[in-house]
């Protein structure tokens, strides 16, 4: 099964920006192209932002002023996964009667994987169960957002230059007709003379607003430091109560050093996201809206429209000699594909990696057309494809085995990696179809696509 367990043993050759080498079930084919797409060959662009955990989608705009994170939902800061919120009875005083105590609810965040609760970190109880949980504060805020502010103002004056500088090469390429067409003269001449005109000097929206300048004062660095504590190489060490290296790059602002400074962490949104062919600009993969569900509105996988190669049984490999290898074609549309299978050429710039010779089915194979109820049918009768029992070692609904011969041409500890390109007819049906002539077939036509694929076999026999 080198698609599902072994990916990596069957990969397929993708001609975009990268030649990327990937399995078939990591890919996706562009039905306007005709073309095998890779994640590095197509724009991703952000649907909507969503908690994993309580499910609430976010849009973009209130996803980034909450720096990603939901306000609900909590991670544990040992383990990193979800906290839940329990509930338990507390005594409390009346407020009638201090001497008397009756029991109240109280809320507190624990994890059901590791058993870490809020109390371990001296974080009060609530009264309510949403919200309101006590956090950490980072003593370098105040800097942090000055810095922001800062390069924010840096990015804005860079985004005016380079507005004025448009400006002034779009008025020197300015027709003296076209000026005077729509009054622009008498509004230059204006300008000349010392009468500045706000709409063509490139400014912000805000005009007539002095804009705050923002300084910031240079990080100074300190030429002492702060002692080690005395006993900091005597004072036996207790692993638990100290931090993994995870645990604390997961908060970077704070990095605590021991367990009890550890805080619980908002949990990070995740994103839906719709993957668009840079060439044509058409969707490959676009998923629905609701969080809830795990359905695609398109969704252009390479399995559902190229013939898939796997590898079904591999005999001993041994220098210099001649063996067959048991491989299996499987077609996915529902019409008979027509597939054949060449070796590549001396100088092809494709085959880089093989150190196998291969022989290749001079004849052509035919696969039948993918029927989900056929396997279910008994008493379906098979078709009669009238095959070579020297090249298919079986036929079944739309797979077929069959062989192919590997001379190992290298005596190296390396896998024994051979290549080939295989050529099938391919037909849009989901294309739009221009109405013809009556009485003409409106079939779709049948275009021809060559892929080059990679087969690694392992290693020699001893």
């Amino acid at each position: 099964m080198a698609s599902l367990l072994q990916p990596d043993k069957v990969v397929y050759l993708v001609r975009g920006e990268k030649r990327i080498r990937a399995p078939i079930s990591q890919l996706y084919f562009c039905r306007y192209c005709s073309e095998l797409r890779s994640l590095e060959c197509v724009s991703h662009e952000v649907d909507s932002h969503y908690c994993p955990s309580c499910l609430e989608n976010m849009p973009s705009a209130e996803a980034k002023l909450k720096k990603n994170r939901c306000a609900n939902c909590f991670d544990c800061p040992c383990c990193m996964h979800t906290l839940s919120t329990r509930a338990t009875n507390i005594p409390a005083p009346l407020p009638d009667d201090p001497t008397k105590t009756a029991m109240k609810k109280a809320y507190y965040l624990a994890c059901g994987f590791c058993r870490w609760t809020s109390r371990d970190v001296g974080m009060a109880d609530k009264s309510v169960a949403s919200g309101g949980w006590q956090e950490p504060e980072n003593s370098h805020n105040q800097r942090i957002n000055k810095l922001i502010e800062y390069y924010q103002q840096l990015a804005h004056r860079e985004k005016q230059e380079r507005d004025r500088k448009k400006l002034a090469r779009r008025r020197q390429c300015m027709p003296l007709a076209f000026s005077e067409k729509y009054g622009l003269g008498t509004r230059l001449q204006r300008q000349r003379s010392g009468a500045p005109i706000s709409s063509l000097a490139g400014l912000s929206l805000k005009e007539g607003e002095d804009q705050k300048e923002i300084t910031i004062e240079p990080a100074q660095a300190l030429d002492e430091v702060e002692p080690l504590p005395e006993d900091c190489y005597t004072r036996p060490i207790s692993l638990p109560e100290v931090t993994t290296l995870r645990q604390r790059l997961l908060q970077p602002d704070f990095q605590p050093a021991g367990a009890s400074q550890l805080h619980p962490r908002h949990k990070h949104l995740l994103m839906k996201r719709s993957l668009r062919c840079r060439k044509c600009e058409h969707n490959l993969s676009k998923p629905e809206f609701n969080p809830t569900s795990i359905k695609f509105k398109i969704q252009l996988v390479a399995v559902s429209y190229i013939p898939e190669v796997r590898i079904m049984s591999i005999p001993n490999l041994r220098y210099m000699k001649e063996s067959q290898v048991l491989l299996t074609l499987t077609n996915p549309v529902e019409n008979i594909t027509h597939v054949s299978l060449a070796a590549c050429e001396d100088e092809d710039p494709d085959d880089i990696n093989s150190t196998a010779k291969v022989i290749v089915p001079g004849k052509e194979l035919v696969l039948a057309g993918k029927d989900a109820a056929a396997e279910y049918d008994e008493l379906a009768e098979p078709q009669d494809f009238q095959d070579d029992p020297d090249v298919v070692a079986f036929r079944k609904s739309n797979k077929i085995g069959f062989f192919i011969k590997v001379i190992p041409q290298k005596e190296e500890d390396t896998d024994v990696t051979v290549s080939f390109k295989i050529r099938h007819d391919f037909r849009n049906l989901a294309a739009p179809i221009r109405p013809s002539e009556e009485g003409a077939d409106t079939t779709a036509e049948a275009i021809w696509l060559t892929h080059h694929v990679e087969l690694s076999l392992g290693p020699l026999a001893p």
